[in-house]
């Protein structure tokens, strides 16, 4: 029995490749057959070569190929966001101009998703499978430090977490918000996949890179870029054992602030009374503003009254039992700085758990979660 045939759209994003673009859309366009019809989206980002004219050539001579283009350079990430815009596919892949990844595995990576087990296939170079050009050992070390990286805050256990070869429902990729606009797009989806809690599954690929002097655009501040995406795409909905040791880096801050802030106003007259609540309400503040930043929510504002009350009345609660602590301490003989030092410890632990689990209450990543 025959498959029932599917539409697949394959986004072809294209910077100067006026070298590799002809044959690589010859390449995609022989995966077509009586299970596949192919829609091949050219997205030209700007090229200052002839990669545009030559696109538009084929264009011509195929009905099934779109070309649309940049009017200036934008990065990968944008062109994509075009290209996926204007599928209309059952499901959508992704195929660089530069002919890196062959075209052909396409197909296998869409057998998951035609049988209705996958929602996005990623195709990985570090699983064993068809020919792999040997190349850079430091990028290779990179790519699977970033890969890790990106596991620990997603809670997937993806083997190439930077592979460009992707294919999703179209459905689903339509579904994502997507904004960055050069390579930090490869951490930026696998998050917002892993959020979704998509049913995700990984296919050897083959691979043939490019050297430098061949082409290859990719480079180091592009790796400090996903490093900053995958903190910054992952933070509010990581695993608690990762959001924890986040907030272990922001509540010390927090803690060293009210510490030394409670010295400076205690030794400059004020009673503990008075200045334990100062310096507290202080470093809650302070904390506030870097949870808001770099942990749970980068776009929290004061618009919701129960947040509000809710974050107050944590304060109210977590002030009282700093204050009752440094006091009880003090009273025992301890020294003031060191009583301090105990209470603010234990603030730490009821700080992250009051955000966490009361402030910013969000369900993690991960397929674990239900």
């Amino acid at each position: 029995m025959n498959k029932k045939r599917v539409r697949l759209s394959i986004v072809v994003p294209c910077y100067d490749e006026e070298d590799s673009l002809g044959t690589c859309i010859e390449k995609v366009l022989e995966i077509e057959d009586e299970e596949t019809a192919l829609e091949i989206i050219i997205v030209d980002d700007g090229s200052s070569d002839n990669s545009l004219s030559v696109a538009r050539g084929i264009s011509e001579r195929h009905p099934n190929i779109n070309v649309v283009s940049h009017e200036r350079n934008k990065g990968k990430g944008a062109a994509l966001r075009t290209g996926f815009q204007l599928a209309t596919g059952d499901f959508v892949a992704v195929q660089d101009a530069d002919l890196e990844y062959d075209p052909a595995d396409l197909k296998r990576l869409l057998e998951p998703l035609r049988s209705g087990k996958a929602d996005v296939v990623f195709g990985s170079r570090f699983l064993s499978y068809g020919a792999h050009r040997v190349l850079y050992f430091w990028h290779a070390l990179g790519n699977k430090f970033l890969t890790f990286l990106s596991n620990i805050f997603t809670d997937l256990n993806l083997t190439d977490m930077e592979t460009c070869c992707k294919v999703f429902r179209r459905d689903v990729i339509q579904s994502i918000s997507l904004r960055e606009n050069r390579f930090g797009f490869e951490p930026e989806i696998i998050a917002k996949i892993a959020q979704k809690r998509l049913r995700i599954y990984e296919m050897g690929i083959s691979y043939y890179g490019r050297t430098y002097s061949e082409g290859k655009k990719i480079g180091p501040k592009d790796g400090l870029r996903a490093l900053y995406c995958i903190l910054r795409y992952n933070a509010h909905k990581a695993p608690l054992p990762v959001q924890f040791l986040l907030y272990f880096l922001i509540g010390s801050v927090s803690a060293v602030f009210n510490l030394m802030l409670f010295l400076v106003l205690f030794h400059g007259g004020l009673d503990i009374t008075m200045a334990t609540p100062a310096a507290f309400l202080a470093a809650a503040g302070l904390n506030y503003v870097l949870c808001v930043l770099l942990l749970f929510r980068h776009t929290a504002q004061w618009n919701s009254v129960t947040e509000v009350m809710i974050y107050l009345m944590l304060i109210a609660v977590i002030g009282w039992v700093d204050l009752s602590v440094t006091r009880w301490l003090v009273s025992a003989g301890t020294a003031p700085v060191l009583a301090k030092g105990i209470a603010s410890l234990l603030m730490f632990v009821l700080n992250f758990l009051g955000r966490r689990f009361f402030v910013f209450s969000e369900p993690a990543s991960g397929p674990w979660q239900t």
